[in-house]
């Protein structure tokens, strides 16, 4: 690539490495909308809990991705320059990271019941949660590993492997899904615990394929050579760039979390109907995380060239695919709004009616916001191939911390505007983000 490379090759560039990782990406949430439409159908109760254990294992998961993603901007760095050694080395502690990650955060999965009532959730739905995440927190550990080896083979733009693996994982937890909780084909009917089974055994059985992929067709980095042995250094590298970038997920995640919460002390339906809407907005979010990603290693590159003006051109690029992309979204989330609700409901459901309505209302909410999220993802994982993770950390707490959740509370309850009042916190933790991050991207001179 050369500094010459117009803004119609930049568009290209990111697409070829852009679109597997998007269709990865809506694979990946297709296993959690199944989930969620499976339990739908098995019960309101269930439903809900599977919203409020799937928000929490997200939070944990996410934060401990940021190794993960740590990892991306660093083999990209590497590949550019031709460092193979030190492609291995990152990679490599980025396992060793993610593993520790793992051992401290797994107690607290384990008796997660406790700590949900302790912060107002039903105790039906929060014994539920904790059948949930008790077998769930088992594909913790796998679940990272595939983020650390996806982050690696995209960063070597092997992004081909990553969305088929991604396909079949959600073909079989949807079978799974369907033996387990119903207790169809001669399986035991688990409810709630049978979608959990299926997750971790999708998880555990993707990662030995990628691996091999991985052993295969990049053998020049002996990935797996000596993986017992610590290098420190490396290790360093990808801790100090990866806990910024896991804090950072964390205090967006944390703003769906509190709204989910924030949902549970209102009622079930409201919990549910939120839940509905959330998978919506993720799967629509999904196809910029596709494109932020690519923008990390597209900028990581970059950086690695001394590339300024490819860094720039890449960035708009990548920006206007996203914005695009967000308003035909948006038409969509106001023009379809039942049919998109209505999948995940029984028709003999008697709450029905009611969660249709809730869900429709939070769907508007969510077109008011979905320009501003597309936005701040690009702007993050720009940030990120140039390895800037402190001050975008900074500004996410500020965004949602500061402004996202009080603004969902405030809204929500002291104002009474119910669930639509607390994704109004959604949307103004999101636009404040969307600015400050672009703000701090678009203003400074990354390449010396």
């Amino acid at each position: 690539m050369t500094q010459t490379m117009t803004y119609n090759g930049h568009a290209k560039a990111v697409l070829v490495l852009g679109l597997p990782l998007v269709g990865s990406n809506i694979a990946q949430m297709a296993i959690g909308m199944t989930d969620t439409v499976m339990m739908g159908w098995y019960g309101v109760p269930d439903l809900a809990a599977m919203v409020l254990a799937s928000s929490m294992y997200f939070l944990f998961f996410i934060v401990g991705a940021g190794f993960a993603f740590a990892v991306m901007p660093l083999v990209a760095n590497a590949a550019s320059a031709g460092d193979d050694t030190q492609v291995r080395r990152v990679t490599r502690m980025g396992f060793w990271a993610s593993t520790a990650y793992v051992i401290i955060m797994l107690p607290i999965l384990w008796w997660a019941e406790t700590w949900l009532v302790a912060v107002g959730q039903d105790p039906v739905v929060a014994g539920l949660a904790q059948d949930y995440l008790r077998i769930a927190s088992f594909g913790l550990l796998p679940g990272l590993f595939i983020m650390v080896m996806q982050s690696y083979l995209s960063a070597q733009e092997h992004t081909t492997i990553v969305l088929w693996v991604t396909l079949v994982g959600a073909v079989l937890n949807g079978l799974l899904n369907y033996a387990l909780i119903f207790g169809h084909w001669g399986a035991p009917e688990l409810g709630i615990r049978g979608a959990a089974i299926s997750s971790v055994l999708m998880l555990t059985l993707s990662v030995p394929i990628l691996a091999l992929y991985a052993a295969r067709n990049l053998p020049q980095h002996a990935l797996f050579q000596r993986i017992w042995r610590i290098d420190t250094q490396a290790l360093g590298q990808v801790f100090r760039l990866g806990w910024p970038i896991g804090l950072t997920s964390l205090s967006e995640t944390s703003l769906f979390t509190a709204t989910a919460l924030m949902m549970g002390w209102i009622g079930t339906l409201q919990l549910a109907a939120h839940g509905i809407a959330l998978q919506w907005t993720a799967v629509a979010f999904m196809v910029h995380v596709g494109l932020a990603n690519a923008a990390t290693v597209r900028a990581g590159r970059a950086v690695g060239r001394d590339d300024s003006a490819g860094l720039r051109r890449g960035g708009i690029a990548v920006l206007a695919m996203a914005v695009i992309f967000s308003c035909a979204v948006v038409i969509v989330f106001i023009t379809l709004p039942e049919l998109m609700v209505g999948i995940f409901l029984d028709n003999a459901e008697p709450a029905r009616d009611e969660i249709m309505i809730i869900g429709v209302s939070l769907l508007a909410m969510a077109a008011l916001f979905h320009v501003a999220d597309s936005t701040q993802v690009i702007a993050l994982g720009l940030l990120r191939g140039v390895q800037d993770a402190r001050i975008p950390l900074l500004l996410a707490v500020i965004s949602y911390w500061l402004v996202g959740i009080p603004a969902g509370y405030l809204f929500g309850f002291t104002w009474g505007y119910g669930a639509v009042g607390i994704w109004m916190g959604l949307v103004c933790g999101l636009t404040l983000s969307a600015v400050l991050l672009n703000y701090r991207f678009w203003t400074r001179s990354w390449v010396k």
